[in-house]
């Protein structure tokens, strides 16, 4: 059978239609999410940095900030918990380093690892839980089972109150405030964890360095 030159013309007119509305989804969906830098005007989320965010150095009003956004089981994490550790001394001063929680579903004992974190947080050691977990993750990381008695020794060793800690730890408000910042992070188009941001820039690193020369672009260095 035979198609006519007419049909044959419209064919190919609703062929290229097609390609190019194809062609546009995938642009749109390839597109960079604008949330990190402009905010959402439904949240009211205009920061990657928040009042209750977790400062691990402050540099004080109108300094450049880098905040991560990790998973203390993510093995990602911890290959750049000592690079952040070397930039946190070169930037002293300048740039206000801070963490949020983004314990990532498939790692069993993230949320457990991260509500430590936080009972110790209230309790003034912070630093020393965060810097406990990433040196001992080979020790506990892609376990299938709880590590929570293994956290609270690390509470232990470091003198906090257990009463508190264990309280803190089984308080509903806890595990929330860990979920806000996952939301947050969702909402800022953070996907995998380390995320960073440096001035709520949401970072697209490919090596170590990209985060130190971020961050000295930044500075206007």
């Amino acid at each position: 059978m035979k198609i006519s030159t007419k049909i044959a013309i419209g064919l190919s007119g609703a062929l290229v239609l097609i390609v190019i509305v194809i062609m546009g989804v995938i642009i749109l969906q390839a597109q960079p999410s604008s949330t990190a830098g402009e905010g959402n005007p439904e949240t009211g989320l205009a920061s990657a940095i928040r009042e209750d965010t977790h400062i691990l150095d402050d540099a004080g009003e109108g300094a450049v900030t880098l905040v991560e956004f990790l998973d203390f089981e993510c093995e990602a994490c911890a290959a750049f918990y000592p690079v952040v550790a070397d930039l946190r001394k070169e930037f002293a001063g300048e740039v206000t380093f801070a963490l949020r929680y983004f314990p990532l579903p498939g790692h069993f004992n993230s949320k457990n690892a991260a509500l430590a974190v936080e009972a110790a947080a209230q309790q003034g050691q912070l630093e020393g839980m965060y810097t406990m977990m990433f040196q001992t993750q080979l020790e506990w990381g892609e376990a299938q089972e709880t590590r929570a008695p293994l956290f609270r020794q690390f509470a232990e060793e470091l003198n906090l109150n257990l009463t508190e800690y264990d309280a803190t730890v089984a308080d509903p408000a806890t595990l929330e405030r860990i979920e806000s910042d996952f939301d947050d992070g969702l909402e800022l188009g953070v996907a995998s964890t380390p995320t960073f941001f440096v001035n709520d820039q949401m970072l697209q690193l490919t090596s170590f360095d990209d985060l130190r020369l971020a961050i000295v672009e930044e500075l206007g260095r």
